[in-house]
C-alpha cells in the first residue's frame, strides 16, 4: 500500500499556531483517511515560539504529517513555498491554519482541477447558493478595497486574491512556486500573476469561509507591507 503514489499534498504555514492548528490538523486528517487516497500533510513552522511544532508532532500521531522548521520567521509566503517544494503530490493545496475554510470544501477546487483547470483558488467573492461566508463588516469592506487594488494591479478577472485555500495540478506548483519571491502577505497576487505569465488556467470557485478569531492580517497592520510586496511583484512580472 505504501507504494502508491501521493495524491494530495496539503501544506499549511503556521506561526505561533499552537492553539489554532490542532483541531483543524485533526480535521485535515480525519477526512483525507475517510477518503482513502494517499496523502501528506506539510506543516512548515515559520520560527514559532509557542510550541506549534511539538502540538503538531502529538496530533499527527502515525498520520503522514511532517513539520519543516525555518530558523527565523520568514513570512507567510515563504513557508507556503517551503512547503510546496517540498511536496510530492500529484495536486498540490495551501490551507490556512485556523481552519477558515473547512477542508472538506476541497471537493470544490478538486471538481475544477478535474475540469482542466490548472490552479483553483477558493473565492469569498463567488456568489453560489451552496456556500456561506460569514465575515465582519470591516474585513469585507477592505477585502473589496484591497481586490480592487490587485485588479489595476494586472489581475482585474480575479474577485478574491487572498483567500488561503488554493490547489495545484504538480506542474503549475513547481513553476509558480520556483519563481516566487514574495515573503510575505501579498504572496498570493504574484502566485496569480505567475499563474497568468505560465499561461495556466486558473479557476475561481466559491467556498464556504467562516472569520476566525487571532488572524496575523489587518488593515494597519499588514496592509501598507502587501501593498508594497505587490508593487515589487508587478516590477518584476514586467522586467520578465
Amino acid at each position: 500500500m505504501t507504494d502508491r503514489p501521493v495524491v494530495w499534498s496539503i501544506v499549511i504555514p503556521a506561526f505561533n499556531e499552537a492553539r489554532r492548528l490542532p483541531p483543524y490538523l485533526r480535521e485535515v486528517i480525519d477526512y483525507f483517511e475517510e477518503r482513502g487516497d494517499r496523502y501528506e500533510v506539510i506543516v512548515v513552522d515559520d520560527g514559532s515560539r509557542d510550541g506549534t511544532a511539538d502540538r503538531v508532532r502529538e496530533v499527527a500521531g502515525d498520520a503522514p504529517v511532517r513539520v519543516i522548521p525555518l530558523a527565523g520567521n520568514e513570512g507567510k509566503g515563504a513557508a507556503v513555498r517551503h512547503g510546496m517544494l517540498a511536496a510530492v503530490g500529484a495536486y498540490r493545496m495551501f490551507a490556512d491554519a485556523d481552519g477558515a475554510t473547512p477542508i472538506a470544501e476541497l471537493k470544490r477546487l478538486e471538481a475544477a482541477l478535474a475540469g482542466g483547470a490548472d490552479v483553483a483558488i477558493g473565492s469569498r467573492t463567488v456568489t453560489d447558493p451552496g456556500v456561506a461566508v460569514i465575515a465582519r463588516s470591516h474585513r469585507v469592506v477592505a477585502g473589496r478595497l484591497f481586490n480592487g487594488l490587485v485588479a489595476r494591479m494586472g489581475l482585474p478577472d480575479v474577485g478574491d486574491s487572498q483567500c488561503g485555500f488554493k490547489a495545484f495540478t504538480a506542474r503549475a506548483a513547481e513553476a509558480i512556486f520556483g519563481k516566487l519571491r514574495t515573503r510575505g502577505f501579498g504572496f498570493d497576487v504574484e502566485v496569480l500573476m505567475l499563474a497568468r505569465w505560465h499561461g495556466f488556467r486558473v479557476a475561481e470557485v466559491g467556498v464556504n469561509w467562516i472569520d476566525k478569531p487571532g488572524s496575523k492580517v489587518g488593515v494597519l497592520k499588514t496592509g501598507p507591507g502587501m501593498l508594497w510586496e505587490i508593487v515589487r511583484a508587478r516590477v518584476r512580472m514586467a522586467r520578465r
